[in-house]
């Protein structure tokens, strides 16, 4: 997972309603309901085998080891409450946008007799709603780190740097270094 894709998923999390369940038994439950009660999809979704999940549901295992511990939480998380989830980007694609909050080191490409030194910069930004919308498509399509980068520069760009067009117009930005980065919507 990327920084952009972790925050997204965060921001995700900021809109549930109630807690995801926080035993693995109720977790391991939630995946059968989201992957329609197959223990195979559910054990490739945590990274075990079906006989593990199976132990799991029957009650001979309880205490789940770190490593799935932490893919029950991350992948309980992804199925729980899964309408909230998709009104609220939908909400933030087509009227509301996204809040972005980032430390990270931005190069430019700018006209000749101007600074292009990359800089380390700490902003938050609120991003219109196409922004967001290419940013939740992209996520959907499985798109990678840097088409998850560039969507978030171009609309950096577009939105502080050239303050929606009134300034800097050559300029254009590059996001080189994530020093950390969150979502709201």
């Amino acid at each position: 997972m990327t920084a952009i894709e972790d925050a997204l998923l965060r921001g995700d999390r900021e809109q549930f309603t109630r807690q995801p369940p926080k035993t693995p038994l109720a977790q391991i439950r939630l995946l059968m309901r989201a992957e329609k009660g197959s223990t195979r999809a559910v054990a490739a979704r945590l990274g075990v085998s079906q006989r593990t999940v199976e132990r799991y549901l029957a009650g001979t295992r309880k205490t789940p080891r770190p490593q799935l511990r932490a893919a029950l939480v991350r992948e309980a998380a992804k199925a729980w409450q899964p309408r909230v989830r998709r009104q609220a980007r939908k909400r933030a694609a087509t009227s509301g946008g996204i809040t972005i909050e980032t430390r990270a080191r931005f190069g430019y490409t700018a006209p000749i007799g101007t600074t292009d030194d990359p800089r380390e910069r700490r902003l938050t930004v609120h991003l219109p709603a196409p922004y967001a919308a290419r940013l939740f498509d992209a996520q959907q399509q499985g798109a990678g780190d840097r088409e998850l980068r560039d969507i978030v520069a171009e609309g950096l760009q577009e939105v502080y740097f050239k303050d929606g067009g009134g300034r800097a117009a050559g300029l254009e930005v590059d996001i080189t270094d994530i020093v950390y980065f969150d979502v709201s919507f």
